[in-house]
């Protein structure tokens, strides 16, 4: 998946000339380096927010609280104290 994104990513790139590359090769290995560890940090940040929620998960159960919200909110508040960018 990363490496198809790279791919996108730098086709964009290069064709609005917003870069240059001497060497396309290496230049699709640096973005898709920059991608996985997007992702990888991304995954990190949501087994953080599961693991809190799973620590809540009474208090979660005894409201009428939607899971789905309160795991999107706490990852952007997660998201937002890490520096991430959105």
């Amino acid at each position: 998946m990363a490496e198809r994104m790279a791919d996108a990513v730098l086709k964009r790139l290069l064709g609005r000339k917003l870069v240059e590359a001497k060497d396309e090769g290496a230049a699709r290995q640096a973005v898709r380096k920059v991608l996985m560890e997007n992702l990888q940090a991304e995954e990190r940040l949501d087994a953080e927010a599961r693991q809190i929620l799973m620590e809540h998960t009474k208090e979660i159960r005894d409201t009428a609280v939607d899971y789905a919200r309160l795991l999107a909110l706490l990852k952007g508040k997660l998201a937002r104290e890490r520096g991430f960018i959105f």
